[in-house]
């Protein structure tokens, strides 16, 4: 059974907040592959949708004058960090299962190694997939964070992606 649908993130003030300021074309596309690996490799489609939904969220620091800094986030980055706080935040409030909230956080912070000195991590597969999704959808130069999508576009499409992941979970 499902807590907390991804529609019920999306609309939280705090999702919305930041994860249309890190990218939420991206967030979405993300959302997508995690959910398409997951059902390949045959993780959980539903935390891996969120994971790939939320694995940005901590990007809202590298913000300069309403525009993403680029530059400022690649010599500073600590996303992964901040996103997973704030994700496993989020998702408690929500009303997630706590064992799952705590996967999802998790999969968010090892999506990347970027703020390691080694760049070392043994991933587990539900971490492997949202790393994978985010590598799908990146642009030279994290073009992928401009990309921009009316919220009712959004909305339905995360809508249609809820969806799959009930009729994957029947």
């Amino acid at each position: 059974m499902r807590h907390v649908t991804l529609e019920q993130i999306l609309t939280h003030h705090i999702a919305e907040k930041y994860l249309t300021r890190s990218g939420l074309v991206h967030a979405i596309a993300v959302a997508y592959h995690a959910f398409h690996l997951a059902k390949k490799r045959g993780v959980d489609v539903d935390l891996a949708a969120k994971a790939g939904l939320l694995h940005d969220i901590g990007h809202f620091t590298w913000y300069k004058d309403d525009k993403w800094d680029y530059e400022l986030y690649k010599s500073n980055d600590i996303h992964a960090i901040k996103g997973a706080e704030r994700a496993h935040k989020l998702l408690i409030r929500l009303g997630e299962n706590p064992i799952k909230a705590k996967e999802i956080s998790l999969a968010i912070l090892f999506h990347t190694d970027s703020f390691l000195p080694n760049g070392d991590i043994i991933r587990t597969p539900l971490q492997e997939i949202v790393k994978l999704a985010d590598e799908k959808d990146e642009e030279e130069g994290g073009m992928h964070h401009y990309r921009k999508i009316p919220m009712e576009k959004a909305l339905k499409s995360i809508q249609r992606l809820d969806k799959l992941i009930e009729n994957e979970n029947k």
